[in-house]
């Protein structure tokens, strides 16, 4: 019996909460002041897919926008693991760099908060899967840095930039057998999309690469050291008409429902002495 079947079996009321970053920060350009509606503002934007593949995963999602450091630790006590998702480009600033020429819009505010969050959910050894800018954002929070600009690094025999169609795939990543990445994945060749053009350079601390692209860019890492830390560049919450892709949201789903299962006694147990 999987962990999710003995939750649903124990309380079947409960679903893991995962909180999912939210892409980026916005100013709408059709926001316009008129006497009928709100004044201009700042909106944050996240593409529904994530919620969407959250969902059918068998968890309930929440969209996370930027907030004070000291929110975190409240945050992370209501939530079961994080989904940190693709947006802009993270600032050189992260890890010590100058800006490159070709450095797109960045949102410090964001990386600030995502980073704080990363740090603070691994270190509770939280849940966490990582997609595009986030699996970016985890490896500098573990002391990595990015590569700014990729085809000044591979070139361009591979599209990490593709046109079109986000669900359909666009080029292969090979994974390593011996990773959970391949575990879940249940191959070691994958087709995926691509949608970036920053990437792992020096991976961080007790990072494992798990996948790379025929280029040799980075494209999957996990952390040996967690019960659930996952990373991937391609967007897989855009693939989950793939078995393949929407196995890495239940197995974060998976995890969540372990470490619950795995903290019950402890919190029943403060809660009786209270």
């Amino acid at each position: 019996m999987s962990a999710a079947t003995r939750l649903h079996t124990a309380a079947p009321a409960h679903l893991p909460l995962i909180a999912v970053t939210t892409s980026e920060m916005r100013h709408n350009t059709l926001d316009l002041a008129t006497d009928q509606a709100d004044p201009p503002r700042q909106e944050m934007v996240l593409g529904m897919r994530y919620l969407e593949a959250v969902g059918r995963a068998g968890a309930l999602a929440i969209v996370v926008p930027p907030m004070p450091g000291p929110a975190i630790p409240a945050l992370l006590e209501r939530v079961d693991g994080i989904c940190l998702s693709g947006g802009p480009d993270v600032h050189p600033d992260a890890y010590g760099a100058a800006p490159h020429a070709e450095l797109g819009p960045t949102e410090p505010r964001l990386d600030a908060f995502e980073l704080a969050l990363a740090r603070a959910a691994d270190e509770r050894d939280m849940p966490i899967l990582a997609i595009c800018r986030g699996m970016q954002v985890l490896n500098v929070a573990r002391g990595g840095t990015l590569h700014q600009h990729l085809p000044d690094v591979v070139g361009e025999t591979v599209t990490h930039r593709q046109q079109g169609n986000p669900s359909r795939p666009t080029h292969g990543v090979s994974v390593a057998d011996d990773s959970r990445l391949a575990g879940i994945l249940g191959c070691t060749e994958a087709q995926v999309n691509s949608f970036h053009h920053q990437a792992c350079a020096v991976v961080g601390e007790r990072l494992t690469v798990t996948a790379r692209a025929e280029d040799g860019t980075v494209e999957g890492f996990e952390a040996a050291d967690r019960s659930f830390m996952v990373g991937v560049q391609w967007h897989a919450e855009c693939l989950v008409d793939h078995d393949e892709q929407v196995a890495l949201f239940s197995a974060l789903v998976e995890a969540c429902v372990e470490r619950g299962l795995a903290t019950a006694p402890t919190a029943l147990a403060v809660a009786g002495s209270a």
